[in-house]
């Protein structure tokens, strides 16, 4: 079969993924941290209740946790969002246009650490900022107008 392909006049392509087009989009890590940010807001807002009372203690402490553990979750998820994109889908050619590329990626990733590292609203407000340059390159280098949005 080999050698039957060797023999035959088959066009060489090239693919620019390790996949077909259309698998990779910043929007998964666009979603992750909106979920972090929002959670985020969550935990700032949370109030902690009068001493003495067990009750709402526990229930505080409880909505607490899980609303640390969604942010913690989330931060993973769009850290490896943009991990993906950053050593599968980018590659030299994108490097020439964009030269700040590996920087913007390696902050993105420090900042998905640091706002599972704080409850900071600060660094999850960064985060968004960030991935939304990541998408505005994404899109270029397809050379489409693919407009940014949030779901909130």
């Amino acid at each position: 079969m080999f050698e039957r392909l060797k023999a035959s006049n088959l066009e060489v392509v090239e693919a620019h993924c390790d996949g077909p087009c259309g698998v990779y989009d910043p929007a998964q890590a666009r979603i992750e941290a909106e979920s972090v940010l929002q959670i985020t807001k969550k935990i700032l807002d949370l109030k902690l209740p009068d001493g003495g009372d067990q009750k709402a203690s526990v229930a505080y402490q409880n909505t607490l946790t899980r609303f640390i553990v969604i942010k913690e979750e989330r931060a993973e998820l769009a850290k490896h969002h943009l991990l993906v994109l950053w050593t599968d889908y980018f590659k030299p050619q994108h490097l020439e246009k964009y030269p700040d590329l590996h920087d913007i990626f390696w902050k993105s990733a420090k900042l998905c650490s640091a706002v599972k590292q704080e409850v900071s609203l600060e660094h999850a407000q960064e985060l968004m900022e960030s991935i939304k340059r990541i998408h505005e390159i994404f899109w270029e280098t397809k050379s489409k107008d693919i407009p940014w949005f949030t779901a909130s």
